[in-house]
């Protein structure tokens, strides 16, 4: 490939980018309030400049193909630089701050942040800190795509983590949620066998550690639980959990605080095996600036207190 007579622009990259998260023309195009035909065009003439194919069909939708894959990785870089940049530039001219963008799953939304964000305006290091939350994987799509600057959570697959690094903090592992009072607390049976007579709340089938807890459950025996509802949301777990005899499937954190002033409790089950790394993950040739260095260290000081109590729970 002559780079001499590539002509990707800022719309080829642009164009690309928004395909690829949305896996639709039709989509990409409401979105940067183009034309379809325009979309098509201008991924065709990237296409050619490249010399590769990067999308393919999958069904209704679109998929990356692995020369897509790669280039992604690349697109989404320039264009965050780029973003930076325009935001740099606007610093200097109007004093706005850039904003940190930081991608947080649920449990350390509600463990880490909280302590983390104390912290970090206590240092006076100035910054707009802007915390989204969702599952893992689209957390890391956006991280990806330049959409965030930093993900705070569970290590991702092996797979899914090409171009990307991850900063251990601490282990955390998957606990059996219950109302304080909940009947199973005094039950002298086996648990495993009477799970099935409760409703089950269980991570979503996009969520981390949903595989971690099936292969649990497999592992003791329990192929099947009748009465399933699958949420990622704490606000509704919570609730449901405290007012019914529900049983919710969820990492730790997500619950300590409502463990620690008893208005939850753990089912008596060795969990220890779902025990999973938490950490800082982040574009592995992106640049740290100075405000997003400081907040990672007030989160890795959060992190230790987590550890410890952990340590202490074990």
């Amino acid at each position: 490939m002559n780079l001499d007579n590539l002509k990707i622009k800022f719309r080829h990259l642009q164009t690309f980018v928004e395909v690829a998260r949305q896996k639709s023309v039709v989509q990409a195009s409401k979105v940067l309030n183009v034309s379809q035909p325009a979309v098509t065009k201008t991924i065709r003439e990237m296409e050619e400049a490249l010399g590769v194919t990067v999308f393919e069909r999958e069904g209704r939708g679109l998929r990356l193909t692995r020369s897509g894959e790669v280039f992604l990785r690349h697109a989404g870089t320039t264009l965050a630089s780029l973003k930076r940049g325009m935001d740099a530039v606007s610093t200097t001219r109007f004093g706005d701050s850039m904003p940190l963008r930081i991608g947080a799953l649920p449990t350390v939304a509600s463990n880490i942040m909280p302590r983390a964000m104390t912290l970090f305006l206590a240092e006076n290091a100035g910054g707009q800190v802007k915390i989204v939350t969702g599952e893992n994987a689209v957390l890391m799509e956006q991280l990806r795509l330049g959409d965030l600057d930093l993900v705070v959570g569970r290590l991702a697959a092996p797979e899914k983590m090409a171009g990307l690094s991850f900063e251990h903090l601490y282990s955390e592992q998957v606990v059996f949620a219950v109302r304080t009072g909940h009947p199973l607390l005094e039950a002298k049976q086996s648990l495993f066998e009477t799970l099935g007579h409760f409703p089950i709340l269980m991570p979503t089938r996009g969520s981390i550690i949903r595989p971690v807890v099936e292969q649990f459950l497999i592992t003791h025996g329990i192929t099947d639980l009748p009465v399933q509802i699958e949420t990622v949301s704490d606000t509704f777990g919570r609730a449901f959990v405290q007012t019914s005899d529900a049983i919710w499937i969820i990492s730790h954190g997500v619950v300590a605080a409502d463990i620690a002033h008893g208005l939850l409790a753990t089912l008596p089950i060795d969990t220890a095996e779902t025990k999973g790394p938490v950490g800082l993950t982040l574009k592995a040739e992106a640049g740290v600036p100075a405000p997003l260095d400081i907040l990672m260290q007030t989160i890795r000081q959060a992190a230790r207190g987590i550890a410890g109590a952990a340590g202490k729970r074990d």
